[in-house]
């Protein structure tokens, strides 16, 4: 089932980045579809979160999706190399959005490999934002798409993110500090981070 657009737009960014664990991301592109097990997320609370690109309501070319419904896609560049996918949250014009730092391959996994330039041995292929992005053929193009639905149409290229049925208990997640924020602050030490490895007890 494709998460509807009422699971991004409850009120609190931390409990949706650790509800997103253990749902599909999913991307479909010429009829190629392929999928990766959400097991790492990072949630920032827009206006009030030094961490956050909206932070202090700052809006910009690029982070002006930010303030878009929940359920929007949020693609940007990191060091100009890296594209990080983000989902948006909440509603218009609060603009609170988490980051899918980790996926575990599923449907079409030797795409997605051949994709990234990684071989089948490779560890945790899968692990780290910019590894999403390859994995699943995302790019910054595909910033303020709709992920609530899948598109109609040959050439379309589409996101969204799928419920299969996959229970994670809370004990088995953890949760810390984000990654690469140190300019934030003490907003730096928040435990927004979120993850779950099953085959790895990481």
């Amino acid at each position: 089932m494709i998460l509807p657009r009422s699971f991004y737009l409850r009120q609190h960014v931390v409990t949706v980045a650790r509800d997103l664990l253990g749902k599909y991301l999913v991307t479909e592109s010429d009829g190629i579809l392929t999928s990766g097990l959400i097991c790492e997320t990072e949630a920032y609370a827009g206006v009030v979160d030094r961490a956050s690109h909206a932070f202090g309501g700052k809006r910009s070319a690029r982070t002006e999706i930010m303030y878009r419904e929940g359920g929007t896609a949020y693609v940007y560049l990191c060091y100009g190399m890296h594209a990080l996918f983000n989902v948006v949250t909440n509603v218009e014009e609060i603009p609170h959005a988490i980051l899918v730092r980790g996926v575990i391959p599923a449907d079409g996994a030797g795409i997605m490999l051949e994709r990234a330039g990684k071989n089948p041995a490779t560890k945790h292929p899968g692990i780290g934002p910019g590894k999403v992005t390859k994995l699943l053929g995302i790019n910054i193009l595909h910033t303020g798409l709709d992920i609530t639905q899948r598109p109609t149409g040959s050439n379309s290229f589409g996101i969204w993110i799928e419920d299969r049925g996959v229970n994670i208990s809370l004990s088995r997640i953890k949760a810390g500090p984000r990654i690469g924020v140190d300019y934030a602050g003490k907003d730096a030490l928040l435990p927004y981070r979120f993850w779950f490895y099953p085959d790895s007890g990481k």
